[in-house]
Formats: C-alpha cells, structure tokens, sequence
C-alpha cells in the first residue's frame, strides 16, 4: 500500500494561511507562556526560588501532590474498570453511563464544588448528620479538595482506554482463558499490553487536570492559607497581594509540568507509530 506524503505549500494563498495560523499561535500561545517566565525570573534566581519555598508556598505543593498522588491511583484503577465493563458487556443504559462519565468535562467546576458542598457541609449538606455523627470534616479540608479532584478528573482514563478495548476485541482474552490463564494473567499478559499506550495518555492527562484545578477547589477549600490552599489557590491569593515573583513562580511551575504533558503525549504517540510501524 503506497504512503500518502503531505503535499508541500505551493501558491502565495497556502504560506498566507500558514503565516496567519503561525502569527495566531505566538499571540495566543508562544507569547503568554513565554511571559509567565519571563515575570517569574525577572528578579533573578534567588527571588525566584524564595517565592517557591516560603512555607506558604511549600505547603500548597506539597497539598497539591497530596491530591494528585489520591485522585490519579484511584481514577486510573477505577477507570481501568469502568472501561473494561463497557467495552466487554452490553449494559443496559450504556449511552446514559457514558453521559455520566462525560458530565463533569461539561459541568462548571464552580458548580461541582457547589454540588459538593450541597452534599456534605455540616451546616447545609444533604449527609451533613452522617458527617457530624461520623466526626468528619471533609468541606473547608484536604478529603473535599480530594473528592472534587476526583469528580473533575473522572472521564480521561474511561475515554483514552475504552476505544482501544472496543476496537481490539476479546478474541485473545477468550483464548488466553481456553488456555488456563487465570483473571490477572489475561490481564497483565493480554488486557495490558494492548491498552498500556491509551492507559498512559489517560494518566498523563489526569494527572495534568487534578495540578491545575481551580474552580471547584477554590469552593470546596475555603482557601485556609497554609491548611488547604493548593498551589493554584496559593498563586491567586499571592498576586492579589501584589506579590507577582512568588505569583509567576508558581504558575510557572505548573506551566513546566504542563508542558511536560504534551511532550510526554508526543513521545508516546511517537514511541505508539514506531511500534505499530
């Protein structure tokens, strides 16, 4: 089968829309992302690395992990799961399963922190006497960022993985099973290998969306300097005081860790077409 080559730019109309598309690029891309550095060092390095380790500061990444390293392992086990079930049984209301995995890429994250709050305050929530009863403090604390983390980042592990399971079939699951292999040895033998490049996006992805949430934890958190602000709360509440080094420096470390995700989704694509090639 012949290989399709694109087609070289040819004629002034063709390098126009490709000047005017790179021209839109810098503007809206190139040029803020190289600002946020350009403020976070401007001050040199000394400033910089003071506006990441004040104990404010320090303590927003080290809530924000806290977060992630929770919301990850369970969104990707539970994900794993999820699309597993979808793709190997027909359940009745798949389409309506499927919205739901879909509803919190749709919903405002202000208005899941709000939802969050309707459920488990101590003073408004619908299980605010369970929570009282039980003892636990989960809105203004660590478990409500948690658990809207966990809401927000949901659909990105079922969605990078169901597709590959649809399409690959269980033909060589069933025939692993005639042969006696048990669950997890058609899963890690089998299941795996053929989801290992989707898994790893939907983790780099989950991973990329529970750093940078906003919204809903801001909601949720009650924004207590040095108990639950993470590191985007950490960096509203420093630029509103003015402190833009410590502001830029935190945002430019979440910037790095979210480039580092389309690089980290480049070379996996790049390592997924050498394989396949």
């Amino acid at each position: 089968m012949a290989v399709t080559r694109p087609a070289v730019p040819q004629g002034w109309m063709a390098w126009l829309l490709i000047g005017v598309g790179a021209m839109y690029l810098l503007l809206m891309v190139a040029l803020p992302l190289g600002n946020v550095f350009y403020q976070a060092f401007r001050s040199g390095w000394g400033a910089y690395v003071e506006g990441l380790t004040t104990p404010e500061a320090r303590h927003a990444i080290g809530l924000t992990l806290l977060v992630v390293g929770v919301a990850v392992p369970v969104n990707t086990a539970m994900g794993l799961v999820t699309a597993w079930v979808l793709a190997r049984y027909s359940l009745p209301g798949k389409g309506l399963i499927l919205a739901l995995i879909d509803a919190p890429l749709a919903i405002s994250p202000v208005i899941v922190g709000l939802m969050f709050i309707l459920l488990y305050s101590t003073t408004v929530g619908m299980f605010r006497e369970w929570v009282t009863w039980l003892g636990l403090k989960i809105i203004f604390a660590p478990p409500g960022i948690i658990l809207t983390t966990l809401f927000i980042t949901l659909p990105f592990v079922v969605r990078e993985v169901l597709p590959v399971l649809e399409s690959t079939g269980r033909e060589e699951e069933e025939a692993a099973c005639t042969l006696g292999a048990q669950g997890w040895q058609i899963f890690w033998r089998v299941t795996l290998p053929q989801i290992r490049w989707a898994l790893l996006y939907g983790v780099i992805l989950t991973t990329a969306r529970g750093l940078g949430e906003f919204g809903a934890v801001a909601v949720v958190s009650g924004k207590v300097i040095g108990q639950t602000n993470t590191l985007t709360l950490h960096i509203e509440r420093v630029y509103m005081e003015y402190q833009t080094i410590a502001a830029f420096a935190g945002a430019s470390l979440l910037t790095l860790i979210a480039l580092g995700t389309v690089a980290g989704q480049a070379l996996l694509g790049q390592s997924e077409q050498g394989q396949k090639g």
